[in-house]
């Protein structure tokens, strides 16, 4: 062998060499990293509220557990189910009703706050996954109207929560281009206070907010940090040219397809969107929502939120 092929073997199996160590210290860094940073310690300030026991709060709040997306994640019992299952993504959502195995058993009022509002757990650790970013602004009445409806629950066994995420969205996470609910709230904001009567646009915004933790801040939509594989980029839905909001001429259009997964033109909207909680929206919610839209200033896709 000549030497300038000796050369070049020696200078290839260092380079090889580098990448697989430059390889393990990024595997090292994205999993210690993100195990770091999901048990760092997250400090809110936090009152407890009132848990109503009323027919007329379970109601609401059952309506709520339903329309906000609680439903889908931890199922009509409230036992948890498997979420997401694709692309090395496995997220399990906990079981949150009374029973064995409930990760809810012991919470006061206060803990409730400080997961549904904040995404943080009553060990002050940040959850990884639970929009709490959407449930931020909730009155205190809705959040004691869901509690009291999850409370109302019969008993049922169920599991703990289960997530497994892939190498690059642990490496995401650990270089901050993927955050935890924890980090997109701003925690010093104060819960929303009802919304008077009559104020169509003030009642669409509060439902708008159930929207934000896919369609952004700014309901300019773009894609989505952290989301399944399968997922699109989520939709722009503020007026303007191109926009999905043009789509549809009328409340009642965007009611049809909330409710049959198909736009005007009779095309499926991927299966990503959740139906099983826009299809529970009434009809005045679905009104509101759609005058609220339509007042939003025109964003093009993927435009940053306001600070």
């Amino acid at each position: 062998m000549g030497q300038v092929m000796r050369t070049f073997l020696k200078i290839l199996g260092g380079v090889i060499g580098a990448v697989v160590i430059l390889g393990a210290v990024a595997v090292a860094w994205a999993y210690f990293g993100s195990e770091r940073k999901l048990h760092r310690t997250v400090e809110v300030t936090v009152a407890p509220i009132a848990i109503p026991t009323d027919s007329a709060a379970i109601d609401r709040g059952g309506y709520l557990y339903a329309s906000r997306g609680c439903k889908e994640c931890h199922g009509s019992d409230g036992a948890g189910k498997v979420v997401f299952n694709e692309g090395g993504f496995y997220a399990e959502a906990p079981h949150i009703s009374a029973g064995e195995g409930s990760v809810t058993a012991a919470y006061k009022p206060e803990d409730w706050v400080r997961t549904i509002r904040h995404g943080v757990k009553p060990s002050r650790q940040p959850l990884l996954i639970m929009p709490s970013e959407d449930y931020a602004r909730l009155t205190d009445a809705d959040v004691g109207a869901v509690v009291a409806f999850i409370k109302s629950l019969p008993p049922v066994e169920g599991t703990p929560a289960e997530f497994r995420v892939p190498l690059i969205v642990r490496l995401l996470y650990t270089a901050g281009v993927i955050e935890d609910a924890a980090e997109k709230i701003n925690h010093k904001l104060p819960p929303s206070q009802p919304v008077a009567a009559g104020d169509i646009v003030g009642q669409g915004r509060y439902v708008a907010a159930a929207c934000q933790g896919c369609h952004n801040a700014s309901f300019s939509g773009g894609l989505i940090p952290g989301a399944p594989p399968s997922w699109p980029a989520a939709a722009n839905l503020t007026p303007g040219e191109g926009t999905v909001i043009g789509r549809y001429p009328d409340a009642k259009a965007l009611a049809a397809m909330f409710r049959s997964g198909r736009r005007p033109d009779g095309t499926d909207v991927n299966p990503a969107m959740p139906f099983e909680t826009l299809s529970t929206l009434s009809d005045d919610d679905i009104s509101a929502l759609y005058a609220y839209l339509k007042t939003l200033p025109p964003k093009k896709k993927g435009d940053a939120p306001p600070a």
